[in-house]
Order: structure tokens, then C-alpha cells, then sequence
């Protein structure tokens, strides 16, 4: 069995490759982090809806696409902070993705947010992910 050492860099690769597969389904290993970015995304309008199951021996999430058109609700996902470099922001430096077309996930003292939150509530943190 092998380890994964970035748990969300995994977790935005499956979501990337089941929206590019157009599967309306998409599993993976549960953890609360991934439970909030999930609830983000759904926030947003990039998912449909997302489910935490519990009936195998670990817990999964299911993450179900958002496909208009024949086309996915997320055109791209890119991992900012790594574990080799991690990236902070100030509250006043949360980048703006697409000139505010897309979506900046981060993660703060106040929970897993949005940049748009995060810049409501005039917090920074750590930069997870961008989404478009």
C-alpha cells in the first residue's frame, strides 16, 4: 500500500480527473479538510453535492460532479501551497483568481474559506488551492 504525502493535491487530482472523464462520481479518502473544501466547492456551484460515507471499513467521500452541456462546473484546479513550499497571504494579498471568475481556497485561524470569505471576515492564511 502506498502513503500519498500531499492528501489534497490527491483529492484535487481525482476531482480533476473525473470531471476530464465526465464521470458523475468521484471517491476518495475522507478527511475533515477534505470535507471542507468539498463544502466549498458546493457553496460555490463547482459540485452538485457531496456525501461523507461511512459504511466501509474507512470513511469515503463521494463527490458529485456538476456537468452542464456535457461539460464540467470546474474547468481547472491548481494546488498553491505544497507541502516542499507552503504559501501565506495576508488579508489583504488573497489573490484574486481570473480576475474573481475563479476561486481561492485557503485555509485559516477561522475554519477552511473562501478567498471571498476570507476577505469579508479580513483573514488571512495559508493558500490551498485555486479553482476555476
Amino acid at each position: 500500500m502506498s502513503t500519498v504525502t500531499d492528501p489534497i493535491a490527491d483529492f484535487l487530482a481525482r476531482i480533476r480527473n473525473g470531471t476530464r472523464a465526465q464521470k458523475l462520481e468521484v471517491l476518495m479518502p475522507y478527511s475533515k479538510i477534505k470535507a471542507e473544501i468539498a463544502r466549498i466547492l458546493k457553496d460555490e456551484g463547482y459540485i452538485s453535492d457531496y456525501s461523507i460515507d461511512t459504511s466501509a471499513a474507512h470513511p469515503r467521500i463521494k463527490i458529485i460532479n456538476k456537468i452542464v452541456d456535457r461539460s464540467s462546473a470546474v474547468a481547472g484546479l491548481r494546488r498553491v501551497s505544497r507541502p516542499g513550499l507552503r504559501r501565506y497571504v495576508g488579508a489583504d494579498e488573497i489573490p484574486r483568481v481570473l480576475g474573481g471568475m475563479g476561486l481561492a481556497i485557503l485555509s485559516t485561524s477561522r475554519g477552511v474559506l473562501s478567498g471571498r470569505e476570507a476577505r469579508k471576515q479580513k483573514v488571512g492564511g495559508e493558500v490551498l488551492a485555486y479553482v476555476w
